[in-house]
């Protein structure tokens, strides 16, 4: 049914040349409870055409990459100094998205050229900015790797070939895991088209991940009234120990 009625829209969409993306989302908006264990988004869409489907060249893929919010971060290596592991080098990536996840209708290197990926940023290190590290470290890229490393182990960048389903050329739709440790910010979806590895039309749209409830007032108390919010904290410690040696001392009397 949803295949038939995306089918339907696409047909009634205004005519342009080419082939281009109509895209749709199942939510456009995460919310970060105190029990939020992560979500799914169900991103989906038709391709609109003036013409009938090329036969001159070689299938349509679909390329589908969602991001969170861009940061700088400090990456540091460790080695074993006098029998204890000490910080040693740091390099600043100047541009790391929190969350990365690539989701493809075939593998990456047969869907997306070489070139294609550096004109655009797509695959997980050319999203990632570092230009440039300390004359005492000759290996900066071994950072970069390493904070790609660490992302993937938490599910925090993904690279899933193979898990968007294109329909007759037309119809597209895959899904996106997101996991729970997520930043709260704006995040963007990128939809690339691609033939014989080239980009032939992209589309963007946005995804708000947002905190509520009790998360968000904690969050904010945090980071605008950090006085209180320690207090507070003290507090609650406080009254939590004092709690639990009541309820010892009464279990022993």
């Amino acid at each position: 049914m949803m295949r038939w009625l995306l089918l339907l829209i696409a047909l009634t969409l205004p005519v342009q040349a080419g082939e281009e993306v109509v895209l749709g989302l199942s939510q456009n908006r995460v919310s970060i409870t105190t029990n939020f264990d992560g979500s799914e988004i169900l991103i989906f869409g038709a391709v609109k055409r003036e013409e009938a489907i090329p036969t001159d060249g070689g299938p349509l893929h679909v390329i589908i990459a969602v991001s969170g919010p861009t940061l700088p971060i400090t990456v540091r290596r460790k080695d074993k100094r006098y029998g204890i592991w000490i910080n040693t080098d740091a390099v600043e990536v100047d541009e790391a998205p929190s969350f990365y996840a690539i989701a493809t209708s075939g593998p990456f290197t047969e869907v997306l050229k070489d070139i294609e990926d550096l004109r655009h940023h797509i695959s997980i290190p050319r999203a990632i900015r570092s230009v440039g590290a300390p004359m005492s470290v000759t290996d900066s890229e071994a950072f970069t790797e390493a904070l790609i490393r660490i992302r993937e182990s938490s599910d925090l960048y993904q690279l899933n070939e193979g898990t968007v389903d294109v329909t007759e050329d037309t119809l597209f739709g895959a899904s996106v895991a997101l996991p729970a440790n997520l930043t709260e910010g704006h995040y963007t979806a990128r939809i690339f088209l691609t033939r014989d590895g080239l980009v032939i039309d992209e589309h963007e749209a946005g995804i708000d991940v947002q905190k509520v409830g009790l998360e968000r007032f904690l969050y904010n108390l945090a980071h605008e009234r950090p006085l209180v919010y320690g207090l507070l904290s003290l507090a609650i410690a406080i009254a939590a120990g004092w709690a639990a040696s009541a309820v010892f001392r009464y279990l022993r009397s």
